[in-house]
Parts: structure tokens; C-alpha cells; sequence
């Protein structure tokens, strides 16, 4: 039998399903007794879920990234849907189909892969194209590059969703580039690939999304620089002479100083015209995604806004809903 997917869920559905758990917090309400607060999760999406009266021993029985057969009742809660569970049954692996569980990108992932580097590869400075392809001809690598999320739970969240945003990126600035002689084309280019790419290493994607050790310590920013120092050191194979310093100076810039403010995590601010450029670039596409998906993804048929969204201080707008009736003209 088919199952039944978390985007398929509306209020005062009854619940029969597996899930893959992305978060668990053992909670206490005011009268001190104990419930669980889950996020369970398909390919499609997620979906909060309490436990009322659960027990330190049932919390300690499972983690993030283990599967759960859940039962219960869902319920709008502060405007946003919930699974109230009335019973929770941990899952053998072997017993599910993992692609149900872990969202994808809706692209031809073969087609993105392709476009990188046809762009990329196309560069002319013989310096950049020899970095860029030292990263490409490592198959480790490229492997979890097109595997990737841009990022947990807001953006590009899901498999391929990495690939996904670094491929919009590029076609933004392919378009726009000429508008702006000034702008060196190919260290740009260079910056928006090299930019996130020390997710591959911060984050883990077999099965829930989480950040690895590494990843929590140190980040994807100095993470980022790593690898590029790495794939610098071999580009002299290609190209026959060392790599410009001032290139590499750029190009470790552009990658720390991206998100654009000290408070948004940047050690640096953009100091250069690739590096402001690169900061927007990344700001729309993200930007344009998560609003996207909000207005695209919100369960509500009735109501031409979307819930409150905390992590953005505003609701959205989404227009007339699809199932109002047409105005009277009498």
C-alpha cells in the first residue's frame, strides 16, 4: 500500500505512518511531567510532533536518524500543523525504503552537474580553470558535492540542494555580468563554486541532515578555505607554474567574508567588487528559495497568508486562495 506523505497532511488526519526522525528534545510542561518534541520527516517535507507522558528510558531509545512508525492525530497549533502521537513503534532500517525519508532536489541532478561545468570549464584564466578542475577530476568529492544540502532546515534543504543553489548562482551571474565590466568574470565565477563548499564536510546527509563534529567546531567557512589551500597545492600540475598569491587571496576573501555581516557568522566584510557581488548573489537565491517554499509548501487552502514565519519576523502573502469563490457582481 502507497504510504502517505507529510505534505499530503491536513488537520484532523489520523496519523498511521513512518517517519525518519530529524530532531528530538526531551521537554517538561509546567507541571514538570515529561513529553518528547519531534521533528519527523519524508522526501516531501516535515512535521512537528508531541508525546505527552513520555519516560527518560523512551527518549534514550532512539536518536536522530532512526525510524519511527508513528500513530496519532494531527492539529493546527499556532498556525502551523502537528502531530499529537498516541503511540511510537523505532523501525528496523531494513524495513523501510530510505528515498521515501530524505527530501531531493526536483532537478535533473545529471543536467546540473553538466551546466557546472560547462560554465566553469569555460573560464579563461588558465589559473582558475585549473583549481576548479582539480576539484571536479576528484570523484570523492564530486560525489557529495551533487549529494549535498545547501543547508538543514531553511536553505536548499534537501539532497542535491548544494548543486542546486550554486548552479542558480551561476546562471544569475552569467546573465547580469555584463552589466558590470569591472566585475573579473571568472574569479567570480570561481567564488560562487568554492563559496559553500565546505558543506560537503560540515554537514552529514546519509540519512538525517545533521552538522558532523567538524562541522559544529570549526564550520563551513574555515572548512572552505581548507580545501581550496589543498586543491591550490596541485594546480601547479595542470598549469605548470604556482598559483598567483593574490588570486588565492581573493578567492579565501570571497569565502570567508560571503554572508555578508559579522552577526550572520562572516569573520570578514566583502572587501572587493566579486565579493559584495557574491554576498547578494548568494542573499537572492537563498532568499527566493526559502520565500518560495514557504508560500509553495503552506498546508492552508484557506487563508491568503501563510502562517507567521519566525525565522523571517513576517507572514507572506500568497494571494486569493485557489478554492475562494468568485466575487458576486450583483
Amino acid at each position: 500500500m502507497s504510504r502517505r506523505y507529510v505534505n499530503q497532511l491536513s488537520n484532523g488526519d489520523t496519523v498511521d505512518e513512518a517517519f525518519l526522525v530529524s530532531d528530538k528534545q526531551l521537554r517538561a510542561n509546567r507541571q514538570g511531567n515529561l513529553y518528547l518534541h519531534l521533528e519527523l520527516r519524508d522526501r516531501t517535507g516535515s512535521v512537528g510532533a508531541r508525546l505527552w507522558n513520555a519516560t527518560e528510558e523512551l527518549a534514550r531509545s532512539f536518536e536522530p536518524g532512526d525510524y519511527l512508525l508513528a500513530r496519532g492525530k494531527t492539529q493546527i497549533f499556532q498556525g502551523s500543523l502537528q502531530v499529537i502521537l498516541s503511540h511510537i513503534e523505532i523501525l528496523d532500517p531494513a524495513r523501510v525504503e530510505p528515498e521515501d525519508f530524505l527530501p531531493q532536489s526536483t532537478q535533473n541532478i545529471g543536467r546540473l552537474y553538466n551546466r557546472l561545468r560547462d560554465v566553469l570549464l569555460g573560464m579563461q584564466d588558465p589559473h582558475l580553470r585549473a583549481l576548479v578542475e582539480c576539484f571536479l577530476i576528484d570523484e570523492e568529492f564530486v560525489a557529495k558535492f551533487t549529494a549535498a544540502p545547501a543547508g538543514i532546515k531553511n536553505h536548499h534543504a534537501y539532497q542535491g540542494g548544494l548543486l542546486e543553489h550554486v548552479v542558480s548562482m551561476l546562471n544569475v551571474a552569467d546573465r547580469i555580468l555584463g552589466l558590470y565590466p569591472d566585475v573579473d568574470r571568472d574569479l567570480l565565477l570561481t567564488g560562487i563554486f568554492l563559496h559553500d563548499v565546505g558543506k560537503v564536510a560540515e554537514l552529514s546527509y546519509d540519512r538525517a541532515f545533521a552538522y558532523t563534529d567538524e562541522g559544529q567546531l570549526v564550520g563551513h567557512l574555515v572548512m572552505g578555505v581548507e580545501m581550496l589551500r589543498d586543491k591550490v597545492e596541485r594546480t601547479a600540475d595542470l598549469t605548470g607554474e604556482p598559483f598567483p598569491n593574490e588570486l588565492l587571496l581573493r578567492l579565501k576573501h570571497m569565502i570567508v567574508s560571503h554572508h555578508g555581516a559579522l552577526e550572520y557568522g562572516s569573520p570578514k566584510l566583502p572587501m572587493t567588487l566579486e565579493a559584495i557581488a557574491l554576498h547578494y548573489l548568494d542573499n537572492l537565491d537563498a532568499k527566493l528559495h526559502a520565500f518560495g517554499r514557504e508560500i509553495r509548501d503552506d498546508p492552508s487552502r484557506e487563508s491568503a497568508w501563510t502562517p507567521f514565519q519566525q525565522s523571517m519576523g513576517r507572514r507572506l502573502f500568497k494571494g486569493t486562495p485557489r478554492n475562494a469563490p468568485e466575487p458576486d457582481d450583483d
